[in-house]
């Protein structure tokens, strides 16, 4: 392979990285994996900011968070988001930022869903939490306290992955309400296969092959089953997908063959790859800056697949 396209942010990010003798998440126990990505919200990623509404949902399936820009709302779409962290590591605390930016930009209500961990929780139960949360959520209860006219389902690496599985149960048994659309953010979409981004940036830009193991260990999937790789279901019927990757990513190639997938089965559907960037840029946008503009493409293309909803 030809030296990649780093871009200057994403350059020094990773040269202090390695400077300062980095651990991967392999490399310590489950408790300390699980604090470095705390700590990393703190030190790299953007502030959370002021939001007019920040608060926990309870009655659902799982612990849930709402961001919304405005304190009242007409009846309409709600974004479900789902936090990565390969199944294992995460939650609604190392996603804030993002969820709240998402709720600026987009002026719609996000809500994060909190759902079960690996290895406490192997394989479906994340799954399983993030398909009936959406369905909750499609339902309009009353501790969401907003009328819900259609579902946007998004998430981030393991989240993504969610996103898809999410969106396919919803296709194959329809909640009360539609799916609008689905942005799966650098997702593992295609676990079960090899793809030469895995060998050319495996080592060196922030995930690791090795961690990706210890994360399918952990998650203890069953490896055939479409709840883990959906690409073993047929895509058709999908709604509008924005499929976005990151260009120095080991899953870059996952997200490329997912949204080649949708494409192919006639699905209306936008591929944004950014270049120059590693796998997490959307919780790095302290450190690279040039992580805020790639959120913010996103969420025009966002707008623009919602608008005929």
């Amino acid at each position: 392979m030809t030296q990649p396209f780093v871009r200057p942010d994403v350059r020094a990010f990773l040269d202090q990285m390695a400077a300062g003798g980095a651990k991967r998440a392999v490399d310590v126990s489950l408790a300390e994996a699980r604090n470095m990505m705390h700590a990393s919200k703190h030190l790299f990623d953007a502030p959370t900011g002021e939001l007019a509404i920040i608060r926990d949902i309870a009655g659902g399936p799982c612990p849930m968070r709402l961001y919304d820009a405005r304190t009242e709302r007409r009846a309409g779409p709600v974004l479900v988001f789902y936090h990565g962290g390969g199944f294992v590591l995460g939650d609604i605390a190392t996603h804030e930022p993002l969820c709240a930016e998402i709720a600026r930009l987009l002026d719609l209500p996000v809500v994060s869903v909190d759902y079960r961990l690996a290895p406490e929780h192997p394989f479906p139960a994340g799954v399983t939490d993030a398909i009936e949360s959406a369905r909750w959520l499609a339902a309009s209860p009353a501790e969401l306290g907003l009328q819900t006219s259609g579902l946007v389902l998004a998430g981030d690496s393991a989240g993504g992955n969610f996103a898809i599985v999410t969106a396919l149960a919803l296709r194959d048994s329809p909640a009360k309400v539609p799916v609008l659309a689905q942005w799966p953010i650098y997702p593992a979409a295609n676990p079960t296969e090899g793809y030469p981004s895995l060998e050319d940036f495996g080592e060196g830009y922030l995930l690791s092959r090795d961690s990706m193991h210890w994360f399918d260990e952990c998650y203890a999937p069953a490896a055939r089953d479409w709840r883990y790789d959906p690409l073993h279901r047929s895509q058709d019927g999908m709604p509008p997908t924005l499929v976005v990757t990151a260009g120095l990513d080991p899953i870059r190639d996952q997200g490329r063959a997912y949204a080649a997938a949708c494409a192919q089965a006639g699905v209306s559907t936008v591929y944004l790859e950014c270049a120059g960037t590693i796998h997490g840029f959307m919780n790095l946008r302290k450190a690279l800056p040039s992580a805020q503009g790639d959120l913010e493409r996103c969420i025009a293309h966002l707008k623009l697949l919602l608008a005929p909803a």
